[in-house]
């Protein structure tokens, strides 16, 4: 699937992933990639197919995600914590699936700097989303008011 997204600016220069190669194109294709192996893997799979009706959609924003985080554009407007607290059953093994299918998609299409640059933040966000499910922390009551 080609995506071809247009960004809210350029990268930042500053950017982590503008030093090593990183672009919209690479981002496209390991968001393709790991979404893939997700859909097929046994444990991960029955909970993203559950809440995900228009994939094509969902990496697109997902896309959009990976190009704020490692470029800096601004291209993701959203609260992806908000997402990851409202799944249910979501237990400390399907986070160590998701960064193993996710090391995979980065094997596959990086080289080493341009996976740390990727991997370092999925290791942060796991552990920041694992962290807020096991505290009962539900951003509605604190986004809303």
């Amino acid at each position: 699937m080609a995506m071809h997204l247009p960004l809210a600016r350029d990268p930042h220069p500053k950017a982590p992933g503008l030093a090593v190669g990183i672009d919209e194109a690479l981002i496209a294709r390991i968001v393709t990639s790991f979404y893939g192996m997700v859909r097929r893997d046994p444990a991960l799979g029955p909970i993203f197919e559950s809440r995900i009706t228009d994939w094509d959609a969902h990496l697109e924003k997902l896309t959009r995600f990976w190009s704020s985080v490692t470029l800096l554009t601004g291209a993701y407007k959203g609260t992806p914590m908000q997402a990851h607290l409202g799944l249910p059953g979501v237990e400390d093994v399907h986070y160590a699936i998701w960064l193993q299918l996710f090391d995979a998609a980065l094997a596959r299409h990086c080289t080493p700097a341009q996976a740390e640059i990727f991997r370092s933040r999925a290791v942060r966000m796991a552990a920041s989303f694992r962290l807020a499910g096991r505290s009962g922390i539900r951003l509605e009551a604190v986004t809303s008011g």
